[in-house]
């Protein structure tokens, strides 16, 4: 269920200055994921110029051919994680004794608010491909502390035109919704455009939006985009034209600006140095915010050392 009302839209449409439409790209960087045990990823989101998309905060992609995800339990506070499976299959365990596995197609959204610890596993024994999305939603400071909870969609609703066909992973795309619950104006979709089509697809001109190529080759609003880029269109766009030669698979995200001034920080989002602080230290001595995770006994990622400088806010500059 979509749950932004006008009270809390009015507190993510805060003073952002709009960047009006804009074309630029941004490329990715190499991330070890998980410790010595876990796998590389492309980390399209934060960038230093562009620390957000609408709420969007994060955004990897894990694209091995042949490995397997050891993910110990980890904590998050203060945003949504979303994951989204192309290859493979990933068994999530958390601490709010949720125990699944998300194959392609499906979607897990996690709300960590307060505090979550959770761990994410291939499933059997054997090394395989395993590809996919995580992004992270950044919670408006209304809701920073709402309890956590878990959703899985094992089927989501769909926006066509002639020529494409998108998944609406969260948030709204033309006339079609999807389910999961959110709380700030958002889109998400994974989309297929076939080869040879031109295609016009609506968009909400208050929004922000990227796009990133999974497959094949895009064109869109004059550039041409492969896979690995993230290409930001800025706001202020109606629509924008698309057409691939060769057929592209695709993701879109947008989003109202972020109006909240945030600090991300390893697996947390909060508002001030100490809110981080605080959470790092929670974590590092077992509190109960985070609970427990079943099945990995005393297994845990432990935190990071903090910087020797105060967190700040990330600050854009497109």
């Amino acid at each position: 269920m979509t749950r932004w009302d006008a009270a809390v839209e009015e507190s993510t449409s805060g003073p952002v200055t709009s960047s009006g439409p804009t074309v630029r790209r941004f490329e990715p960087r190499e991330v070890p994921l998980g410790g010595i045990r876990g796998i590389l990823v492309h980390r399209s989101l934060p960038q230093r110029e562009l620390p957000m998309v609408g709420a969007w905060c994060f955004l990897d992609r894990f694209d091995d051919e042949e490995t397997t995800m050891r993910v110990l339990p980890h904590p998050h506070m203060g945003l949504q994680t979303v994951t989204w499976p192309i290859e493979g299959t990933i068994r999530h365990r958390d601490s709010v004794a949720s125990d699944v596995v998300v194959k392609p197609g499906e979607l897990n959204i996690m709300t960590s608010g307060s505090g979550i610890s959770h761990s994410e596993f291939s499933v059997g024994d054997e090394s395989g491909p395993i590809r996919g999305l995580q992004l992270w939603v950044a919670l408006p400071r209304e809701m920073a502390g709402v309890e956590p909870f878990f959703e899985q969609y094992t089927t989501l609703p769909v926006f066509t035109v002639d020529g494409l066909v998108a998944t609406v992973l969260v948030g709204r795309l033309g006339n079609v919704v999807a389910d999961a619950t959110i709380y700030t104006p958002l889109v998400g979709a994974d989309a297929v455009i076939t080869a040879g089509a031109t295609v016009t697809m609506p968009l909400e001109s208050h929004f922000e939006y990227a796009v990133m190529v999974i497959s094949g080759t895009l064109d869109v609003a004059g550039e041409r985009v492969t896979s690995g880029p993230l290409l930001y269109l800025g706001t202020e766009r109606e629509q924008v034209e698309l057409s691939s030669s060769d057929g592209a698979r695709f993701v879109l995200l947008g989003g109202a600006p972020f109006g909240d001034e945030i600090i991300m920080w390893w697996n947390f989002v909060g508002r001030s140095h100490e809110e981080i602080v605080a959470a790092r230290e929670d974590w590092e001595n077992n509190s109960p915010r985070f609970g427990h995770v079943d099945g990995h006994g005393r297994q845990r990622i432990p935190a990071p050392p903090l910087p020797s400088v105060r967190l700040t806010p990330r600050r854009r500059r497109v």
